[in-house]
């Protein structure tokens, strides 16, 4: 059985090994011959302090950058991807696509602000992947239509003049992209509901989210007959009755819901949500973003957020900045990780820890992959999926200090390999 074998450690990341077959010892890992969800795709998040700090580097080394994340051939491979509607906490100042009080009928709303760095980003990315599929969420709705009159904090003005005006400031943002050449395939409608922050950010509630999709939302778009698809999301919480339950029992509401993205404590309703709807597609929509220190012991942590997002049932997986400055320092203060960090002085890039975490993932699993259930004392640390083409992908973590015998059992063959100590390892058949 012809297997390639890729593993990464602490300083030698990306090293190809030989694989060898054994006779001999039981399996630790072996296919349990149940399949689960098909597979959409991998990514991460468009912002503004990325394409910022990619403009310190060299034309060359800038497209090196987007090569390494967006190409077919060597990269990452990318193929689904999160822009922000309006200002993120990563954006360089807070910013909504209309601001003009009381304008109910959007006559100033206007993309011009993107152009400026989140399209040159996108269309980059394009270049690379013309297959890249995008979905959008707000931080926080124009300032006049929130209270308090803020992007930080508060929740939106519940009206109905408010409510359907808020629905056409999508409608008018789906237009607007598509007529830059940017298609948005979904629209996930508030970025973490629960988070009342001191960045953009906007209270809601299950119950309002259902209300705001059945009645305003989901109207507005047959209307102007967009087929963007409405997500349930990007749900920061793991009450499972008080969001995904409260909206999905609606019927109405359920038909107008093509799936649940889910992200930080939303670790803890993800399972249920795949449990109760096990056809209903599911997303991880920002990765957990660490504290700016790239270290490869949160590479771990990120793998193991990883094997259980997946192997919960999520149709995709979308990490959060792929590229910050050196530090990682947000406008408001907070320093969180990246898969590429960019010394702005230097003029350098250093390609980080979990560059190689999604990497391991995303350079071999494919839209279209099916993935497979495990068992054995090493399916705890693994995930494995089948290809469209056949082709068997199994990602393995060794968290231990020490190297490990793994040996994986297949259709009558056995694969022998030691995972060194602390590595991401790659078996590909």
């Amino acid at each position: 059985m012809k297997a390639t074998w890729i593993v990464s450690t602490d300083g030698h990341p990306w090293r190809r090994r030989a694989v060898a077959e054994s006779a001999t010892g039981e399996p630790t890992l072996a296919f349990t011959g149940r399949e689960d969800q098909a597979w959409e795709g991998f990514g991460g998040c468009f912002n503004e302090l990325g394409w910022i700090a990619l403009q310190a580097l060299a034309a060359g080394d800038r497209d090196a950058v987007l090569d390494a994340l967006f190409d077919p051939a060597e990269g990452c491979r990318f193929s689904l991807c999160r822009l922000p509607i309006g200002a993120s906490d990563y954006a360089a100042e807070w910013y909504s696509h209309n601001e003009a009080d009381g304008d109910y009928a959007m006559k100033h709303f206007s993309i011009v602000r993107d152009e400026r760095h989140l399209i040159p980003y996108i269309r980059q990315a394009r270049r690379r992947r013309p297959d890249l599929t995008l979905f959008a969420s707000p931080w926080s709705p124009p300032t006049w239509m929130k209270f308090p009159k803020a992007y930080n904090y508060g929740t939106l003005v519940w009206t109905q003049r408010n409510l359907d005006a808020y629905a056409l400031y999508f409608v008018k943002f789906i237009q607007a992209y598509a007529a830059a050449g940017i298609p948005i395939r979904q629209l996930h409608m508030q970025n973490e509901p629960v988070a009342d922050q001191k960045f953009p950010s906007c209270l809601w509630s299950g119950a309002q989210m259902r209300d705001f999709i059945r009645d305003h939302l989901a109207p507005a778009f047959r209307a102007h007959g967009l087929d963007t698809e409405l997500w349930l999301g990007t749900l920061n919480t793991g009450d499972f009755a008080g969001f995904p339950l409260t909206v999905m029992s609606d019927p109405v509401a359920r038909a107008r819901i093509a799936g649940i993205s889910f992200q930080w404590d939303g670790r803890n309703a993800v399972q249920r949500a795949h449990q109760s709807w096990p056809g209903l597609r599911l997303m991880q929509s920002e990765n957990e973003c660490g504290d700016g220190r790239n270290t490869w012991a949160y590479a771990h942590y990120v793998f193991a957020l990883l094997r259980h997002y997946l192997t919960n049932g999520v149709n995709a997986y979308v990490y959060w900045n792929m590229v910050l400055p050196e530090g990682g320092l947000s406008t408001w203060g907070w320093r969180q990780n990246a898969m590429v960090t960019v010394d702005r002085e230097r003029r350098t890039y250093a390609l980080r820890p979990e560059f190689y975490v999604m990497k391991h993932f995303s350079r071999f699993i494919e839209p279209g992959a099916v993935r497979l259930e495990l068992t054995g004392p090493w399916a705890g640390t693994s995930v494995a999926f089948r290809n469209p083409d056949g082709r068997c992908v199994v990602v393995c973590d060794n968290p231990l200090d020490g190297p490990q015998p793994l040996r994986l059992r297949h259709a009558g063959r056995t694969l022998a390999v030691a995972l060194p100590p602390a590595s991401f390892n790659t078996l590909v058949f």
